[in-house]
């Protein structure tokens, strides 16, 4: 399977992923072996039902949340360029990249689009803000029926009365930044990929 990895992705598909996504070559030829393995239509790209088999989203609370993540507004196919620029945000932040040019566009796994990855997780509706039904929803996914629902709506209101800075009883965009500010988002939302 090695061999058609290599014999599929072209080499300036390669530098242009690398380009985009920081990934290296042999990271990229990698994560294209495991992309083919669970493309089973072998259609070069990936459905829902493809993700769904991989054990770690099929039993993580928000997997459908995360695989959602990985399509488009309306698609139900992903091809491994969106593939990979999705996983991209899970890159850690290398020492070499922290001092890079800011003048360029800003890294997919940068601590902005780390944040926006995950406030997007919350976002059901993706109308740039989460609201407390929102906020119920994805706790629920989280701890299943181990917490009342009146205990729920205890930490949704809790969580919004301290994030919500201008009263709307909404958590938008920057709010969720300024709540998080001192978490270590960059290392919480990092994957090892080798090397």
């Amino acid at each position: 399977m090695g061999s058609r990895a290599s014999t599929l992705l072209r080499e300036e598909e390669i530098e242009e992923i690398k380009k985009e996504t920081g990934f290296s070559h042999s990271q990229i030829t990698r994560l294209y072996s495991r992309f083919t393995s669970l493309d089973k239509g072998e259609n070069g790209t990936l459905s829902r039902e493809d993700f769904q088999r991989i054990p770690e989203l099929a039993i993580n609370p928000l997997g459908d949340r995360i695989i959602n993540a990985f399509f488009p507004e309306g698609e139900d196919q992903v091809n491994f360029r969106g593939f990979m620029r999705t996983l991209a945000h899970f890159r850690p932040i290398e020492d070499n990249e922290k001092n890079k040019d800011h003048t360029a566009s800003e890294p997919l796994n940068s601590r902005t689009n780390k944040l926006l990855f995950a406030f997007r997780l919350y976002d059901l509706d993706r109308d740039d803000k989460i609201s407390r039904d929102e906020l119920l929803q994805v706790l629920r996914m989280m701890v299943g029926v181990n917490i009342s629902d009146e205990q729920l709506g205890s930490i949704a209101d809790r969580t919004i009365q301290e994030a919500d800075t201008n009263g709307d009883n909404c958590i938008s965009f920057n709010e969720f930044i300024k709540v998080l500010e001192k978490v270590d988002v960059e290392q919480k939302m990092s994957i090892r990929f080798l090397h």
